[in-house]
């Protein structure tokens, strides 16, 4: 088992950074950015402990008794919980924001607690953190079952983390390293489950949030012509493939529409099942999809810029995310009839 725990430590490491340079990049929380420092802050943690157990259970350095260690303990459930809460909750919430020092507490007291008293007491309190986190997924998941797959790894991250404080709980109880060892598997389970749901949606954070704003907000569309605003939307993608322009926004198209941003979000996601950011990379997957088999000679790169795609690195993960291939290789398989139109 402390193999298995080692690989893991390595992996969640080498997972920190990656998700550190990809998926928090600054664009995909351009509208939340306290909760992008909150998932670095999580991620350093959960790093930082993990580069302590394995200087435990590897080369028998006592970095699990330093206050430093102690502190990461208690910092991982509250930054969990605060990165989750503006995906999840966008407008309502306000907790961590309205009481900053009463979460920092605990982490400014761990340097003075004792190893045996500060392990189950974090735990405890990481429990509580659990149970609003997992009101607030179950909410989501019952709203949206679109997110089946993706709501079903985190429930799972979430299962391993309750088993987790349970363990940490009773720590004393258990004998030698293996806490320590299970811990780290625990963490590394967790990056490698967080990694699957990403390869399913890489834009999950931003549909999420959107869901999350129709899941608890008022509605907005009470006093608009739905049928109507659809069919002006089909016109403006269809005949004015006003998707073609990169620089696109929910605000923007809401604009040409005559809706506020948060109307067409609920528009988008309350009629046609996804949220707005999934539903304009599903168009423009679609247009370059046509294109690249009517235009065989033209390059993989101008056909994806054409459709409004910045950069070949958004179109090539859109594509693999939608198709579930890269664009070539859906070009190759159409043009040899390998693929039904």
């Amino acid at each position: 088992m402390i193999s298995l725990a080692l690989i893991l430590i390595g992996f969640s490491v080498v997972s920190a950074l990656l998700l550190t340079v990809t998926h928090f990049r600054a664009a995909n929380y351009s509208e939340q950015p306290f909760a992008r420092s909150m998932g670095l802050l999580l991620l350093a943690a959960l790093a930082g402990l993990q580069i302590a157990h394995w200087g435990w259970l590897y080369i028998d350095q006592p970095w699990i008794d330093t206050a430093l260690y102690r502190m990461l303990l208690f910092t991982v459930a509250p930054a969990f919980w605060a990165f989750s809460q503006p995906l999840l909750k966008v407008q309502a919430f306000a907790g961590f924001h309205s009481r900053p020092l009463l979460h920092a507490l605990p982490i400014a007291f761990a340097p003075w607690l004792v190893g045996d008293v500060a392990m189950p007491l974090a735990f405890v309190v990481g429990a509580g953190y659990l149970v609003s986190l997992g009101r607030d997924i179950h909410h989501l998941r019952m709203q949206r079952a679109e997110y089946a797959k993706e709501i079903a790894l985190l429930g799972t991250i979430f299962v391993i983390a309750v088993g987790v404080a349970l363990l940490g709980i009773l720590q004393t109880q258990l004998p030698d390293k293996l806490f320590f060892i299970l811990y780290a598997i625990a963490i590394g389970l967790s990056f490698l489950l967080v990694q699957a749901a990403l390869g399913l949606r890489p834009q999950l954070s931003v549909e999420v949030t959107e869901a999350a704003k129709a899941a608890y907000g008022n509605s907005t569309l009470t006093r608009v012509d739905c049928p109507t605003m659809l069919d002006r939307l089909a016109t403006l993608i269809d005949a004015e493939r006003i998707y073609e322009n990169p620089d696109l926004s929910l605000a923007g198209l809401a604009q040409r529409l005559g809706l506020t941003p948060h109307q067409l979000s609920e528009l988008v996601n309350v009629h046609l099942g996804k949220g707005f950011s999934r539903y304009l990379r599903e168009i423009r997957v679609a247009a370059a999809g046509r294109m690249l088999c009517a235009e065989p000679s033209a390059s993989v790169l101008s056909i994806g810029l054409s459709v409004g795609f910045s950069a070949q690195s958004n179109f090539y993960e859109a594509f693999r995310e939608i198709e579930g291939m890269t664009p070539g290789q859906y070009r190759k398989l159409r043009l040899n009839g390998g693929l039904r139109p």
